[in-house]
């Protein structure tokens, strides 16, 4: 595994994990699988005073394929984590300039598609897949995450 690299993290705002408890998310990238928390603790060093923890969980998905849309490409053998990807807001907002509303991209580098290690169940993923038609084969694309590629 490659955890990202750099010491400077992004300030991010989180939510809490549930109501009682004190522990907030900062990042959940189902993509990735990874879930970023962070929390207040009593100090070790001092335990009048206290520390800010981030606690990183990473699920590897078992039998991750290196293209998810395609079944047959070989298994995934490297996964690459990098905070700064991980914490990347690409919501756009809207931002009053001078009386003129604008949108602004929170993030940078928000063009490149990012690498999912599983299937993120908001997108839709396809594949092409052979049909047999009275005697002829055609390849049509097969839903692999139907509930996303289909309206209601």
């Amino acid at each position: 595994f490659v955890l990202g690299s750099g010491i400077a993290y992004p300030v991010l705002a989180g939510y809490p994990v549930d109501l009682e408890d004190e522990e907030y998310v900062l990042v959940n990238n189902k993509c990735q699988c990874v879930t970023v928390t962070s929390k207040f603790v009593p100090s070790k060093e001092n335990p009048d005073e206290e520390v800010l923890t981030r606690n990183i969980r990473i699920i590897v998905p078992l039998k991750a394929r290196e293209n998810i849309s395609d079944p047959l490409s070989p298994p995934r053998t490297t996964f690459v984590y990098r905070m700064s990807e991980l914490c990347k807001n690409c919501e756009p907002v809207e931002i009053d300039l001078g009386g003129a509303i604008v949108q602004a991209q929170q993030g940078n580098s928000c063009e490149e598609p990012q690498t999912c290690y599983t299937y993120d169940r908001n997108q839709c993923y396809t594949s092409p897949v052979p049909f047999l038609h009275h005697g002829e084969v055609t390849h049509i694309q097969a839903a692999l995450t139907p509930d996303s590629c289909f309206a209601e």
